[in-house]
């Protein structure tokens, strides 16, 4: 049965409409209920997330086939390194047990790796896809301290200062609304591309490539505490492989046909990743 056990999980999160706490269905129906005078109900999908959408947010992020290509590649480990990184900064500055948001989760990848490692873990995309992935994810792992809703990371259902950390991979940066959920000396770490990441992938494809310029959404009123920077270099093997890192990238929406099938005739792909960690606190 879909429930949630972790009880630091169930005091997080609160109805997406009037913002109350949620209990449990007693009839063991699978459902979250409000405590509000209206009793709003959300009930889990049979993979074991639950729609938090806030009322007139219409269902988007990634479609299924991209969130089927991203945990096909991620599953072949090439991006474990990021995910022992961000572990190893979350086991420097949060307790373990405490309460890490995964703002843009996806389909789960560095959700379950903190989770894994003690920590309760609740991650929201706006993807239902996605966080149908990551349920089914957590299933599989025996996962009970982590728990997936569909909502925008603009509008999270949880309350005011209830995080030790919020972890934003690869996702929109909603400065203020992380610093809302975020307890005090809680930390945001932001976690993108480097200059030269997927440096090889890009050669590949286009005539003329360009380093990556530093992200424009970035923290303006948190204070920048610590910053790290991870470098290696990744050789993707098969065909399936290579496109499926292709779509996980915003050059997948951008790239014609023609430059497209440069990929589809490589059989293995050296490139670099190059990625960035920022860890800020409130001012």
């Amino acid at each position: 049965m879909n429930t949630i056990k972790n009880e630091v999980i169930k005091k997080a999160i609160r109805c997406p409409i009037c913002k109350s706490e949620i209990e449990l269905d007693d009839n063991g129906g699978g459902s979250l209920f409000c405590k509000g005078i209206k009793r709003h109900c959300y009930d889990f999908a049979s993979g074991g997330y639950v729609n938090l959408t806030s009322p007139g947010q219409s269902n988007g992020g990634d479609a299924k086939s991209a969130v089927r290509a991203r945990s096909a590649f991620l599953d072949t480990e090439h991006y474990r390194p990021i995910a022992d990184k961000l572990l190893e900064i979350l086991n420097k500055y949060c307790a373990k047990d405490s309460l890490v948001i995964d703002a843009g989760c996806g389909e789960g990848y560095y959700s379950l790796s903190v989770a894994l490692n003690g920590f309760s873990v609740v991650g929201f995309d706006l993807s239902k896809f996605a966080t149908d992935a990551a349920a089914k994810r957590a299933k599989r792992e025996g996962a009970e301290n982590a728990f997936f809703g569909t909502a925008s990371v603009f509008t999270m259902p949880v309350f005011d200062k209830s995080a030790a950390a919020v972890i934003n991979v690869f996702a929109p940066c909603a400065e203020e609304e992380y610093k809302r959920v975020l307890k005090e000396n809680g930390v945001l770490a932001v976690v993108y591309a480097g200059p030269r990441h997927l440096l090889g992938l890009k050669e590949a494809v286009y005539e003329e490539t360009h380093v990556n310029e530093e992200r424009a959404d970035m923290p303006k009123n948190m204070a920048l505490i610590e910053k790290q920077r991870l470098e290696y270099d990744i050789t993707v093997e098969g065909k399936d492989n290579i496109l499926n890192l292709f779509a996980m990238t915003p050059y997948y929406w951008k790239t014609s046909q023609s430059d497209v099938k440069k990929l589809e005739n490589l059989n293995e792909l050296k490139t670099r990743i190059d990625i960035m960690f920022a860890i800020y606190k409130e001012l």
